[in-house]
């Protein structure tokens, strides 16, 4: 039975989205009923769409009786998770083939590594490529030709974008296929010293270099929990990927197998079929919250915060801050992942994997066990591993007990009662901070501001010894509207090496921070942002900030009056503005939504 907290929130989210869902499941009952058929087709749109198909596709597709599987990829071979998806549709056009089905590359979308970016012009793209990835996705499906669609994305912004796709084309089934992670590389631990070593000047580049290559090492996710391996969670929490798809490593025969599986499956389910499961069904206030918790449980990206809330919406449900608060306040954490600890997700993996997770928190009454997925049963039905019996796809019952209880725990036996991630409110707006790799005596702090405009003041002026004190880095028009709200990692090793010589430190921004931010508690996402004239923009150095993680607060200990009058700072983004592409993204600047509305240009 859900425990009454999660059921409060998913009643409300109902009840206040119920306008807009009712809108949006219309629209997509109108795209049902018009297609895909594509006898419909004329003659000449039919043939450009299988010109390039072998004989035997060509006239399984003029029969218009057999499934159609969109394949939309991410693939591309600099960016390690992505690499992999160069085997996948041959694979799933080979699956599609021994049911008597067909499978065509739809198109492809962008696909952009924030740790190639982090610190440079092209991470101001960053955010806005979620938004592209779904225009992209969009016009991949345009054609009609489809009656299935297999997504293969795995990182920050392309699963968020592929689910808005998703949305706008309901009415189809839509399977998430990941690449899985990489094997683990050196400790987690030893790369955060040894970043944190650079920053002091105590390491060389050279020494830099060779920890980061040997931390990512291979094809396949980063191993740490940020932003992709969220994305991979949240995917099988929300029932898009098969049971236990998540975290088996790319280029193995297993993972080959749940590749196949996850194309026949989604040629399964078409409205051709017997067993028609749009994914407008799937998606609905349950998927969501189920999302929501297990993101709280895992300690996952604060990414999510924006990404979740853009995701719903584009499937007419309104999800909200106080959602996200109050489930944290009902879920405990059950992980440890790097930054929240030592292990990585193959630990995880080892130590019971998301089939314990998801079995521990059904048993807790913490998710909903009766939401739809695509595998032919409701969630409750993910309580299992997937394995290779001899050479097929297999599943028995997940780990009945984790094996490694510094990396996973039992719902009775939490790290902390309460999720990872807090929301913050206060004189300057609302703010998230993700706790779970934070030290409790380092989530309540009082210290003056130092104010910057980029990443690179704060760098020059721990180069220059001037933060070897206690203070608040204030770090404003980091936001959507002002450079497109970069994620702001350059300051995690300098912060840390500020914190580990014993000073109060702390980080209050309106830009973004991602699933690493580790122990430097940073109140992020602040909003308004300061190119929206919040009260951010109205701070001065030396103001008295007020950050308390536990009680979700966080302020200014400025006069009501005073920080009214005070004019708002400028500053000069001309810069920010143009070359490496920035320029063609200035629409999406100029119509971004606040972050806790999605922080979108088209949602």
């Amino acid at each position: 039975m859900v425990q009454q907290a999660i059921a409060d929130v998913t009643a409300r989210i109902q009840e206040r989205s119920r306008p807009s869902r009712e809108k949006y499941l219309g629209r997509i009952e109108a795209m049902r009923r018009e297609g895909p058929r594509r006898e419909g087709l004329g003659c000449a749109n039919l043939a450009h769409g299988f010109a390039a198909c072998g004989a035997t596709e060509k006239q399984r597709l003029h029969q218009g009786i057999t499934p159609n599987l969109a394949i939309v990829t991410a693939y591309n071979d600099m960016l390690s998770a992505h690499q992999p998806y160069e085997r996948f549709p041959a694979i799933i056009k080979r699956a599609a083939r021994e049911i008597g089905a067909v499978a065509q590359v739809a198109g492809g979308v962008p696909a952009m590594c924030d740790g190639v970016t982090q610190g440079r012009a092209g991470m101001e793209l960053s955010l806005f490529s979620r938004d592209v990835i779904a225009m992209a996705a969009a016009i991949a499906l345009s054609h009609d030709m489809f009656d299935a669609v297999a997504f293969l994305g795995v990182c920050d912004k392309i699963v968020p974008g592929l689910v808005i796709a998703a949305q706008a084309f309901g009415h189809l089934p839509a399977v998430f296929i990941p690449a899985g992670p990489m094997p683990s590389g050196i400790p987690n631990e030893t790369k955060a010293m040894l970043r944190q070593s650079y920053a002091e000047g105590k390491a060389s580049r050279e020494d830099l270099l060779e920890a980061e290559a040997a931390s990512y090492h291979a094809p396949g996710t980063c191993t740490f929990y940020g932003t992709a391996n969220s994305n991979q969670m949240l995917m099988e929490t929300m029932g898009l990927h098969l049971p236990g798809g998540s975290f088996v490593n790319p280029d193995t025969p297993l993972r080959d197998a749940l590749t196949a599986a996850a194309a026949q499956r989604a040629l399964a389910i078409t409205a051709l079929g017997e067993d028609y499961t749009p994914v407008a069904q799937i998606l609905d206030e349950r998927a969501f919250v189920n999302g929501i918790v297990a993101l709280h449980a895992t300690g996952g990206s604060t990414n999510h915060v924006i990404h979740l809330v853009a995701m719903a919406r584009a499937g007419g449900l309104i999800l909200t801050l106080d959602d996200f608060a109050d489930l944290s306040k009902a879920v405990p954490l059950l992980t440890r992942i790097y930054p929240n600890g030592g292990a990585d997700v193959n630990h995880f993996t080892k130590a019971g994997g998301t089939g314990f997770l998801i079995g521990q928190l059904l048993e807790a009454g913490l998710l909903h066990p009766d939401a739809k997925t695509i595998a032919g049963h409701a969630l409750e039905g993910y309580v299992v591993e997937p394995y290779l019996d001899g050479g097929r796809l297999a599943y028995r019952p997940a780990a009945a007990a984790s094996s490694d209880l510094s990396v996973l725990r039992p719902a009775r036996r939490p790290f902390s009662q309460d999720g990872g991630l807090k929301v913050l409110e206060g004189n300057l707006g609302r703010a998230v901070i993700k706790l779970s790799a934070v030290a409790p005596e380092r989530r309540k702090l009082r210290a003056p501001a130092r104010i910057f405009h980029t990443q690179e003041e704060v760098e020059a002026a721990f180069c220059a010894g001037e933060l070897n004190l206690d203070f608040v880095a204030v770090v404003r028009f980091q936001g959507a509207r002002a450079t497109g709200m970069p994620e702001l990692h350059k300051l995690t090793p300098l912060l840390a090496s500020l914190m580990a010589q014993g000073h109060q430190v702390a980080l209050v921004t309106d830009g973004r921070m991602s699933g690493a931010s580790g122990k430097v508690p940073a109140a992020i996402h602040v909003s308004p942002e300061a190119q929206d004239g919040g009260p951010i923009a109205r701070l001065r150095d030396g103001d008295i900030i007020s950050l308390d993680a536990e009680a979700g607060m966080l302020m200014a200990e400025v006069s009501a009056q005073d920080l009214q009058e005070r004019a708002n700072a400028s500053c000069d983004l001309e810069a920010n503005a143009h070359g490496y592409g920035r320029d063609l993204f200035e629409l999406f600047r100029a119509h971004a939504s606040a972050p806790e509305l999605g922080a979108s240009g088209i949602v």
